[in-house]
């Protein structure tokens, strides 16, 4: 090698740099077609032949039934405070006015979340405008109409929503929480 205004150059020559520098390039192209037929093959062998499905919601635990209120005392998009399945865990009832998935009585409009953010435990705030929980620490909200998904911020599980039942006097009963309650290390009592 030698050097030309201090910069230290191949000695060899130009003809055999450029042939190196295609077979470098064939290379990578058969490395590139080769991996793509390799995930592909791969993708086929994993994935099963049905259409692709939501993940199972998590396992449902169930508490002792306790009653909350009867669909008398609620008034639409105003929750009402509640403690379940003990007096350590706050919770809001929700008449929404309309009936969604989970919803319970006799509109199906009738929901229960636990109000501890599932982040930190922050007390949980209602919106009314447009249906959320809000966290006032780090901000995170969950849509209460979609089954207390968060929909942003800093926690990393959905709201626990408890699982109700409606008897035929009107008497709204909490059965179990769908996700783990905030500062418990299980569901159980």
């Amino acid at each position: 090698s030698f050097h030309v205004t201090g910069v230290q150059t191949c000695a060899l020559p130009i003809c055999y740099m450029s042939r190196c520098s295609n077979l470098v390039d064939v290379g990578r192209r058969h490395f590139l077609r080769g991996g793509s037929v390799a995930v592909a093959g791969l993708a086929t062998a994993v994935l099963p032949v049905g259409g692709a499905k939501a993940a199972p919601a998590n396992a449902q635990i169930n508490y002792p039934s306790n009653r909350l209120a009867n669909v008398s005392d609620l008034t639409v998009n105003e929750p009402m405070d509640i403690e379940y399945p003990d007096a350590d865990s706050p919770g809001a009832l929700i008449k929404l006015g309309q009936a969604i998935e989970g919803g319970a009585g006799p509109d199906g409009d009738i929901v229960a979340f636990s109000t501890l953010c599932p982040h930190k435990g922050w007390q949980l705030a209602y919106d009314s405008k447009d249906s959320t929980f809000n966290c006032p620490g780090h901000f995170s909200r969950f849509d209460v109409e979609a089954g207390g998904q968060q929909v942003w911020g800093h926690a990393t599980q959905n709201l626990p929503q408890y699982t109700l039942r409606v008897d035929d006097n009107g008497d709204i009963y909490a059965e179990g929480a769908s996700d783990l309650i905030f500062g418990r290390p299980s569901n159980v009592l």
